[in-house]
C-alpha cells in the first residue's frame, strides 16, 4: 500500500479532488494548510509575524492506496494541479507497513476497498 500526500494550490483543490473522484479514489483526506518560507505561493504570500516568514495557504490531500494505483493516481494529482506557475506544489509517496478499518478489523488492501466486509480477514 502507498500514501500519497499532496500539496496543492488552494483554488485548484476542488479540480484535484473531483479528479481523484473520478479515477475512482473512495476517499481523502484535505486540510487547508500554510506553506512557509519558499514553498509559498507567490501571489498567495504574505509576511506572518507567528512565522517570521513569508507564508501562504495551501492544500493538503492524503489518500491510501494500492501499490498498482498510486503512479496512476499521482499523474492525475499533477494533471489537475498543474498552473504552469511556482507554488504548483508537490506530491509525494510512502511505503503503509500496515492498515485496518476500525469498524470490523479488515486488513492490508482489504481494509481500503470499500464493500469488502465480506472478506475474510
Amino acid at each position: 500500500m502507498k500514501e500519497i500526500k499532496a500539496y496543492v494550490r488552494l483554488e485548484k483543490t476542488e479540480e484535484v479532488i473531483f479528479a481523484l473522484e473520478q479515477a475512482g479514489v473512495p476517499g481523502l483526506t484535505a486540510i487547508e494548510v500554510r506553506a512557509v518560507g519558499k514553498a509559498a505561493v507567490p501571489e498567495n504570500e504574505r509576511v506572518s509575524i507567528d512565522y517570521v516568514e513569508k507564508v501562504s495557504p495551501v492544500t493538503k490531500l492524503e489518500t491510501i492506496c494500492r501499490d498498482e494505483d498510486a503512479m496512476r493516481l499521482v499523474d492525475v494529482i499533477r494533471k489537475a494541479a498543474y498552473s504552469g506557475r511556482r507554488g504548483d506544489g508537490m506530491i509525494f509517496v510512502s511505503d503503509i507497513g500496515y492498515a485496518v478499518k476500525i469498524r470490523n478489523g479488515l486488513t492490508g488492501n482489504a481494509a481500503l476497498i470499500p464493500g469488502a466486509e465480506g472478506r475474510k480477514k
